[in-house]
Order: C-alpha cells, then sequence, then structure tokens
C-alpha cells in the first residue's frame, strides 16, 4: 500500500517525526516535489539530524528517493549523504534521472529576484529561502532546464549549458543592470566550463554510486512486489502554488495529488492508499504573507509568541529565521483536508501548549460582514479576514515520555478534548499525537499502514 504525508499549514508541522516512525514500516520513502527549500528535522534517541533534501526515512535506513517532481542541488544532497555517513550511518539514497537540476545560477537569480521585490513599493517579496528553487522551476516549465539524466552525458550536459548559461546573464546583465565578471561568486556561476567540469564529474558520481534511477518503472516494480511506499510532502497546503495563498507560495505542489505526478506511480495506486494531515497544534510560519490568528497585537500577546516560539524551537530549520506564531487555524484545516483527502490527522507540539493561561482555536473568519468557514480564494481577501475564536480550556505541563509510553489516555483531559474538537471540525480522526520532539515522543493510536 502507500501512505503519504501531507503538511496540512504552512509547513514546519513536524512531518519528519512521522515519516520518520511511519518510515520504519515502509520499505521506501519519496520526497515528491520540492528542493533544499525543505527543513526536516529528525531526533532519535537524543540525536538531532537536520536534513532539507534527503527523505526524512534515512535515518530508519529506509531507501529514500527523490522523485521526478524534486528540483536537486547536487551539492546540498552530497553533502547530507557525507555527513549523515559521517555520523555512522548508511543512507540508500536514489534520484530520478527526470528531476530537474538546479545550478548555481539559479541561486543567484534567485537573490536578485528577491531583492529587487522586497525594493519595489508593492511589497511582493515572498521570502524564499534563496536557494534557486523558483529559478529551477521556471526552467522546468520553459523547457530549458538541465535533468539529473544529462549529468550522465557530458555532451549533453555541455549542450544543455551553452543554450541556458547566456540567457541567464542577460537576465542579470541586461535585465537587472548588474555586472557578473567583476563579482566573483556570479562569474562562477555563469562559467560554462566551470560548470561543466563540476556537474560533469557530479554526474559520474551519482553512475559510479547506482544512484539514479527511472522513478516510475522503479517505483512501479516495488509496489507490484508488495513494498510498502511512503510519500514525504515538503512545505505544506497553504504554500502550494495552486492551493495556497498566491504569490506567498512555493513552486511546486506539496498537497497529496502531487505525489502521483512527482513520483510516476500511478494515481489510482497512490490513490488507493492513506493520506495523513501533519498539523501543528497552533501555527507558525516563515516568510511574508497573511496570517489572521498572528500573535502580533500588544505587548501580552507578543510575549505569549516569544514564549510559544521557544518552547517550540520556532525557528526555520533551513533559514535559521524566527517563526511568526498563531493560533490554531481551523479554516485553514478544512481546506488543506479537502484538497488531500485526508484520511487522518497527526497533531504535533501537543506539548507547547501545555502551561498557558488561555486557550484559542480560530473556527471560522468574518470577511465584510459575513462568516466563513474555509479560506478566500485571493491573497487580498485573506488578509481582511478576522478571525473568529472560540477559547478551550487548558492543560497542565505534563511528562511527555510518560505519556508517550502509556498511550492518549494519559493526556491531560482538556488536551483530549483540545484534539477531538480538531478532528469534529475537519471530519478527520486523530491517527497520532506528538508530545515531544524524539520519534519516540508520540502517541499513535492508528498505524496508517494497518488502517
Amino acid at each position: 500500500m502507500t501512505l503519504t504525508i501531507v503538511g496540512s499549514q504552512l509547513g514546519d508541522e513536524g512531518k519528519g517525526a512521522l515519516v520518520d516512525r511511519w518510515g520504519g514500516d515502509a520499505d521506501v520513502v519519496v520526497r515528491y516535489q520540492g528542493g533544499d527549500n525543505a527543513g526536516h528535522t529528525v531526533v532519535e534517541g537524543g540525536a538531532e539530524y537536520k536534513l532539507s533534501l534527503v527523505p526524512s526515512g534515512a535515518v530508519r535506513g529506509t531507501v529514500g528517493v527523490l522523485g521526478n517532481g524534486c528540483v536537486v542541488n547536487p551539492r546540498t544532497l552530497f553533502s547530507e549523504i557525507d555527513g549523515l555517513r559521517e555520523r555512522g550511518l548508511d543512507p540508500d539514497v536514489r534520484v530520478a534521472r527526470r528531476a530537474h537540476v538546479i545550478l548555481p545560477y539559479h541561486r543567484v537569480l534567485d537573490g536578485i529576484e528577491e531583492e529587487v521585490k522586497a525594493d519595489d513599493d508593492a511589497g511582493d517579496e515572498v521570502g524564499t529561502t534563496g536557494r534557486g528553487i523558483g529559478p529551477t522551476y521556471e526552467d522546468k516549465a520553459g523547457r530549458r532546464g538541465v535533468r539529473v539524466a544529462d549529468l550522465l552525458d557530458p555532451g549533453v550536459l555541455r549542450e544543455k549549458l551553452e543554450y541556458a548559461v547566456p540567457q541567464k546573464r542577460a537576465i542579470v546583465e541586461d535585465v537587472y543592470g548588474l555586472e557578473i565578471d567583476g563579482d566573483e561568486e556570479r562569474a562562477e556561476a555563469f562559467d560554462v566550463d566551470a560548470l561543466h567540469q563540476e556537474f560533469a564529474a557530479i554526474g559520474e558520481r551519482l553512475a559510479d554510486e547506482g544512484m539514479t534511477v527511472n522513478c516510475s518503472d522503479y517505483l512501479h516494480r516495488r509496489h507490484e512486489a508488495g513494498d510498502e511506499i511512503l510519500f514525504e510532502g515538503a512545505q505544506g497546503t497553504h504554500i502550494d502554488v495552486d492551493h495556497g495563498n498566491y504569490p506567498f507560495v512555493t513552486s511546486s505542489n506539496p498537497t497529496a495529488g502531487a505525489a502521483a505526478v512527482g513520483s510516476g506511480l500511478g494515481v489510482t495506486k497512490v490513490g488507493d492508499g492513506e493520506v495523513v494531515g501533519i498539523v501543528k497544534a497552533y501555527l507558525s510560519r516563515v516568510g511574508e504573507g497573511p496570517m489572521p490568528t498572528e500573535l502580533d497585537g500588544d505587548a501580552d500577546e507578543e510575549a505569549l509568541a516569544d514564549d510559544i516560539r521557544e518552547k517550540g524551537g520556532e525557528f526555520g530549520t533551513v533559514t535559521g529565521r524566527p517563526r511568526r506564531i498563531g493560533w490554531l487555524d481551523l479554516p485553514m484545516l478544512r481546506h488543506a483536508a479537502r484538497v488531500s483527502g485526508f484520511t487522518g490527522l497527526a497533531v504535533n507540539h501537543v506539548d507547547v501548549l501545555a502551561g498557558l493561561d488561555g486557550l484559542k482555536v480560530c473556527t471560522g473568519y468574518e470577511l465584510d460582514g459575513e462568516e466563513i468557514d474555509t479560506v478566500p480564494t485571493t491573497t487580498d481577501r485573506w488578509e481582511r479576514c478576522e478571525p473568529v475564536y472560540e477559547s478551550l480550556d487548558t492543560w497542565a505541563e505534563f511528562d511527555s515520555a510518560a505519556v508517550a509510553e502509556e498511550g492518549y489516555d494519559a493526556l491531560p483531559e482538556a488536551a483530549r478534548e483540545y484534539l477531538e474538537f480538531v478532528a469534529d471540525e475537519t471530519d478527520t480522526p486523530v491517527y497520532a499525537v506528538g508530545v515531544g520532539p524524539d520519534r519516540e515522543e508520540t502517541v499513535e493510536l492508528v498505524n496508517p499502514f494497518d488502517a
């Protein structure tokens, strides 16, 4: 069977911990979109592993696949693999030959474009990670991208670079009016010979280590053999390029439908499995964009946000930026559940909310005198939404390890009422509850591979 893990909010929901936990029951873990703009923190036995490209299942020794829907920075890929090997792990990572490659000039262009947007009075900066994700997907759509398969053939690679690089140079020099040759980083990023030398060598390493696959064929054969396949989404529903709050979105589709497109395993096979939405018990966000429940009003709200941020470790895995904090937003969860067809929820960071003086949940919005229960389709309408809150009982701090060992009934009664309220409002059962950062600090009600 298949299991697809989806972020139901704005990313940073703690997907890696659940992928790591349930990945132990999977034979293959597949990333189906995004690149090294994703941040996955996995904790095992007190040891912390921060990954941005390698699938989280690598910590469990599961085969990891970067699907054709991913954009791959080989420098990041090998840096993470080598880092895991230095820590005694032996990650088995395969890369789809149809996946597109992030090249140095993509990162340069990403930084330039974001700076230009930030300087524009319109204030349209997205708050990207600067990893070159967007420009790489642009080249993919424009049919001028370099794919992993191209790295395996030096002649084809040179042809691709000789076609793409002059176009990119022209954008920097003629559109943005910036110099390339006077800047060392830019000069190297737009040097065809240097790029060819580096990335042809990367192709040799990929070939020598047998890392590339025809992803669709590989996963089809594994599925036909009865293997369990877990699809790992990066980022979250509300920064999906189609279903998120555009333009404050990523450049791919983190929602469940992309698991089939971004891997090549048929939609009837992916859709026949489980889809679990990962939910943070509150809301956090890195970057720009609307956030109706954000705790940014008076000094008391800002102090509460700081407290939650520190307790929850709310700093971007990739960027290190402090995340914005808000109350749980149920209109967002309803939208996410519909878009991906959740069969279950996993609610993380329940321990972070313990000990608060008060607790609120946004159950709807008031917009132009009307109450609505889901997210508007446009950013300007979402920005005008005022949250409608329901206050719930708080709970005392608890021993996370003891609760994880004893099970769901060991949670404080108010915490269970909170979880049941979320399940009722989204019409989706709770499969797991995160009560701490470690894999073992998860209360599992349902293992989706047994559902």
